[in-house]
């Protein structure tokens, strides 16, 4: 019994599901019988709904296994679609119990978010891909070109980062 209590323990933590307010959610969880996962929109390999309109990738699975560890089931889950502009508000909302989705840890959303990340589940890096032909030896060659990317998001920020460091 304790290994599974260890285990739920561990799970809920890495689920994201810690700070002053961890109890209390979990006690939320527990009473409802349900997992309110906030997951994205779409976002194939990650979380994006199947023809069958089933929940499928490994966002899912992420939640699917915290509902398994917390309730027993890995079907209790209610998937919360979230854009990167609603994800933290429906988490401060309580609407959702825990993030599983594209969402990067950063000192900023640490401060002024007031949300605790607990341990990322997916890794990532940023690079560029350019024609060969084009000659270019260093991203540092490419300040002024056009760079296609989502705006709005840490990807938008880092890059200008990149290129106001190495002027």
């Amino acid at each position: 019994m304790l290994k599974r209590a260890s285990f739920v323990a561990a799970a809920v933590a890495a689920a994201g599901i810690a700070s002053g307010a961890q109890a209390a959610t979990l006690d939320d969880v527990k009473a409802r019988g349900v997992l309110h996962c906030i997951v994205n929109t779409g976002l194939p390999g990650f979380s994006y709904t199947e023809a069958d309109g089933r929940w499928a990738g490994f966002d899912a699975d992420m939640c699917r296994s915290v509902a398994a560890a917390v309730l027993g089931d890995g079907e209790k889950v209610k998937f919360i679609p979230a854009t990167g502009k609603t994800r933290f508000t429906l988490l401060n909302s309580k609407e959702g119990d825990v993030i599983f989705r594209n969402t990067t840890w950063t000192f900023v959303r640490d401060v002024d978010v007031k949300l605790t990340f607990i341990h990322p589940t997916y890794y990532d890096g940023q690079g560029f891909i350019i024609n060969k032909s084009k000659g270019v030896k260093s991203a540092k060659e490419l300040d002024g070109a056009t760079v296609c990317i989502q705006t709005g998001t840490t990807t938008e920020l880092n890059l200008a980062d990149f290129f106001r460091t190495n002027k």
